[in-house]
């Protein structure tokens, strides 16, 4: 940290002292302990006095930012830095605490669409796998906002990313996923299929298969919808992510039991068609491109079971990755036992502040935070000088 003699280099070299793996564990001792307790107490303090300088613009009206000199650009980068201290759960939980919460919200209206959009990446980070957050995101009303940009904001971009937040958000969240169907949530996402975008068709699949994974009942919902047809025509799609999405969600309609009929029957003919085409692409594949396909190649053979009831072609091939097969063993991660989280963003910044980026140009830094100026538009920022915030503790 800059001014008190902390670094986190000296933190990152003290770690690995103690746990390269060339000595076993030994006891701290006292003074080591101490020193060590002091520097993550200084800096998680440190963190949280930045978090209140930038919930302190986030409350800050409009107008007046802006006659302070402060632009979108420099929102967007504050932004930047509170998703990176909110990766931690801990962090994350206290933004409601000291009230960013709620000003964070509001940015999802702002009239910038950078700013809408990295506000529901900051939402994203919140709420994902933490269920105190999405329970506070809730109860403040942040679904609305993002169902809204979801479904009608002018900005593909900023589509793509409150469909993110809000993924994260009702993801094992009954109330979320209720509020969401209630709020007639499948249109958007039939919306979000048709759509020219691949990253928001992928995101809106990967939600689609989820959400009927968690209430197969749904399956009559997405096919009076008509789903299957947009699926099979995503199902041929160049990317391949959006095609193993799109067979993933086919095969939880061709599997549904509920009505009594497979929900993608309405589309057999096409199907069967794009499923051979994508039997001869995988029968002219690579060794190398196979392995990268595993995924698809089960789904496909999965998916022609299901509706024909008999085994695809690529048995007979040889292709096929039967369910329940192991994938090839990944290689031990011998570092991650060394690297925790902290310290690999540590490692992965640079050493120094003058450090230079690939392109030449020198390190960002913090944006400048600017409080209220007394009467008189004369601003005055030494209130919130980024300075006296140090370091910042990686995600």
């Amino acid at each position: 940290m800059a001014g008190d003699g902390l670094k986190w280099d000296g933190l990152l070299k003290w770690s690995l002292s103690h746990s390269d793996g060339t000595a076993p564990p030994r006891n701290l001792s006292e003074e080591d302990r101490r020193w060590f307790m002091e520097a993550m107490q200084a800096q998680t303090v440190d963190v949280i006095r930045r978090m209140k300088e930038i919930t302190l613009v986030m409350r800050t009206p409009e107008d007046v930012l802006e006659a302070q000199g402060v632009t979108s650009e420099d929102i967007e980068d504050m932004l930047d830095e509170l998703q990176e201290h909110v990766e931690s759960i801990d962090m994350a939980n206290d933004l409601h605490s000291i009230g960013g919460l709620v000003p964070l919200l509001g940015y999802l209206k702002n009239s910038n669409a950078g700013i809408r959009a990295k506000a529901a990446e900051v939402v994203t980070t919140i709420v994902q796998n933490n269920p105190r957050s999405q329970q506070l995101v809730m109860e403040a009303s942040g679904l609305e906002p993002l169902l809204a940009n979801f479904t009608s904001d002018p900005d593909v971009t900023v589509r793509t990313k409150a469909l993110g937040a809000i993924s994260s958000l009702i993801r094992n969240n009954k109330l979320g996923i209720a509020a969401f169907r209630l709020a007639n949530g499948y249109a958007g996402l039939r919306d979000a299929l048709s759509s020219e975008s691949v990253r928001f068709q992928r995101k809106a699949l990967n939600l689609i298969q989820y959400l009927l994974r968690e209430n197969n009942s749904d399956c009559s919902v997405v096919t009076e919808l008509g789903f299957p047809k947009l699926m099979v025509h995503l199902a041929s799609s160049d990317d391949s992510d959006v095609r193993e999405a799109a067979l993933g969600g086919l095969l939880e309609l061709a599997q549904d039991r509920t009505s009594g009929n497979s929900s993608v029957l309405t589309e057999e003919d096409k199907l069967r068609q794009v499923l051979q085409r994508r039997i001869e692409g995988i029968s002219s594949m690579s060794s190398d491109d196979l392995g990268a396909a595993r995924e698809e190649r089960q789904l496909v053979d999965s998916l022609w079971s299901a509706c024909y009831n008999e085994p695809s072609s690529l048995r007979e091939m040889g292709l096929a990755v039967l369910p329940g097969e192991e994938a090839p063993q990944q290689p031990p991660d011998v570092a991650g036992k060394i690297f925790e989280p902290p310290l690999r963003a540590w490692a992965a910044r640079p050493a120094t502040e003058g450090t230079r980026s690939p392109a030449g140009g020198r390190k960002k830094e913090s944006p400048l935070l600017l409080g209220l100026g007394p009467a008189g538009g004369t601003s005055n920022s030494q209130d919130m000088n980024p300075s006296s915030g140090g370091e910042r503790m990686g995600p």
